[in-house]
C-alpha cells in the first residue's frame, strides 16, 4: 500500500517546544521517532532505553547533527517494567507527550521467551500508560505493530493485548489522548 504522509502541523502540536518522552529510544522504531521529533524543535527530548550502548549511540547521533535545533536531550538508562523507576522520570519531568516504543519484537525469539515478552509489551506498557494519564500527559502514543492483527504468535498477542489497554484507558479519561498505530 501507499506509504502514509505525515501531517506536519499535526506532529507540531504535540512536539513543538514540549517535553517529548521516547521509550525504547535507542530501537530501530525508536531511534527514527527521535531523529523526527528533535527536528520539530521540543524544549527536552527524554531518550529512554534498557540498553546503555544503544542510547550512547543515539545521543552521540543526535549531538552530532548539524542540522537539528540544540534541545534539551536526557539520556535515561532503564526498563520500562521497572514501575518506580519510571515513577520517578514522570515526577522528574513535566512530560507533555510520550510515544512509547519500548517493545520486544523478534517473533522467533518471543516465541522461546513467553513471559518475558508478557513483561515488557503488557506490563512495560500498562506501567507507562497508567503513569502517563497519572501525571496528566496529554498525548500518549503507543507504537504497536501490524503482527497485533489477529495475532497469530505471542510476540502479536502481547502486542494487542497493550492495544486493547490503551483503548480501554482512552474511554475512561479525558486528560490523555491515548492513540496507537500499527509498523
Amino acid at each position: 500500500r501507499e506509504p502514509a504522509q505525515q501531517n506536519p502541523e499535526l506532529m507540531a502540536k504535540t512536539i513543538a517546544g514540549k517535553t517529548i518522552l521516547v521509550t525504547g529510544a535507542g530501537g530501530s522504531i525508536g531511534s527514527e521517532l527521535c531523529r523526527q521529533i528533535i527536528h520539530r524543535k521540543p524544549s527536552k527530548l527524554i531518550l529512554l532505553d534498557v540498553s546503555e550502548f544503544a542510547i550512547y549511540n543515539l545521543l552521540d547521533e543526535l549531538k552530532r547533527d548539524q542540522s537539528s535545533p540544540a534541545i534539551g536531550l536526557v539520556p535515561i538508562i532503564g526498563s520500562v517494567q521497572d514501575r518506580s523507576f519510571l515513577e520517578k522520570i514522570f515526577d522528574s519531568f513535566s512530560i507533555d507527550t510520550v510515544y512509547h516504543a519500548a517493545a520486544y519484537k523478534h517473533v522467533p525469539l518471543m516465541e522461546q521467551n513467553v513471559m518475558q515478552c508478557i513483561a515488557n509489551n503488557v506490563n512495560g506498557t500498562i506501567n507507562v500508560a497508567e503513569l502517563a494519564l497519572a501525571a496528566k500527559v496529554t498525548n500518549f502514543i503507543l507504537i504497536s505493530t501490524d503482527k497485533a492483527v489477529n495475532p497469530t504468535n505471542f510476540m502479536g498477542a502481547s502486542k494487542r493485548l497493550a492495544e486493547i489497554f490503551c483503548q480501554n484507558l482512552s474511554t475512561q479519561n479525558t486528560t490523555t489522548c491515548f492513540s496507537i498505530v500499527r509498523f
